[in-house]
């Protein structure tokens, strides 16, 4: 099964940069990339998983509804983007619930950060995929942590994908920066191997965000807008023709504590 996901947030990654962004900016970047993105699960007719903040949420209402119309799932991305306290974790569950009067059951923190095991089972998270199981300097030192979904107490973890082979990450930069051709091969050798992929993105990926303004580095903005938009329907079309599933979380979840 091909898990994806999209992290539907506050576009505020420039300020790591020092650069600047308005915060309607912020939002409506992140609203032009989701459009596409419908769009495109739509012309597949394949379904996703969105984890948003509870501010993208508030500022977007009619795309989350969009998206729950289109029987996409809904989990939880915390309250900010770039701020968080642990009362956030149950506070943002009840607040998506309460405005979509949808039932939230995952959760995945924002830049995959730690996040308390007891503290995500408290706030009644049935599953948390807030783990990627690599090593990339400053940001993950995970090698130790199973590659593949595990139950840690009450919640399943689920890992972003990594090969594996090296452990090489399937996340959004790797889309980004490596040839196609070599990101299929490498999703192609997990999917035989652990029979699932868990890959995510964001919105702001599939907008225009080549602005001096946002003082962002090349890495970051390669191949994205437009050419994001390309690439993404031409992945999905390839998994499709080697007739591949696609499903949300919650179904990931059931299908596996069967």
């Amino acid at each position: 099964m091909v898990l994806l996901s999209f992290d539907i947030e506050e576009f505020d990654m420039p300020l790591e940069y020092k650069g600047e962004i308005p915060f309607e900016k912020q939002i409506s970047v992140s609203q032009t990339g989701l459009e596409r993105i419908l769009g495109l699960l739509k012309k597949h007719q394949v379904k996703a998983t969105f984890f948003s903040t509870v501010v993208f949420a508030e500022n977007s209402k009619y795309l989350i509804k969009r998206l729950l119309d289109d029987g996409h799932e809904l989990a939880s991305h915390t309250w900010f983007h770039s701020d968080f306290e642990e009362k956030h974790l149950k506070e943002s569950k009840e607040r998506l619930e309460e405005l979509f009067s949808a039932k939230v059951t995952g959760l995945r923190m924002p830049r995959m950060m730690p996040v308390s095991k007891n503290a995500v089972e408290d706030a009644g998270y049935a599953y948390n995929s807030s783990i990627n199981p690599t090593f990339l300097p400053g940001r993950y030192n995970n090698l130790k942590v199973s590659r593949t979904y595990f139950k840690e107490g009450k919640v399943t973890q689920i890992p972003a994908s990594v090969s594996p082979n090296f452990r090489i990450p399937l996340f959004w930069l790797s889309f980004h920066n490596f040839p196609l051709s070599f990101y299929k091969k490498l999703a192609s050798d997990t999917l035989k191997k652990d029979r699932y992929l868990n890959i995510y993105f964001h919105p702001w990926e599939f907008a225009e965000i080549k602005d001096e303004a946002f003082k962002l580095p090349g890495f970051t903005v390669k191949n994205s807008g437009k050419d994001m938009v390309e690439s993404f329907d031409a992945f999905i079309s390839w998994l499709k023709s080697k007739n591949y599933t696609f499903g949300t979380f919650q179904e990931f979840q059931k299908q596996i504590e069967l």
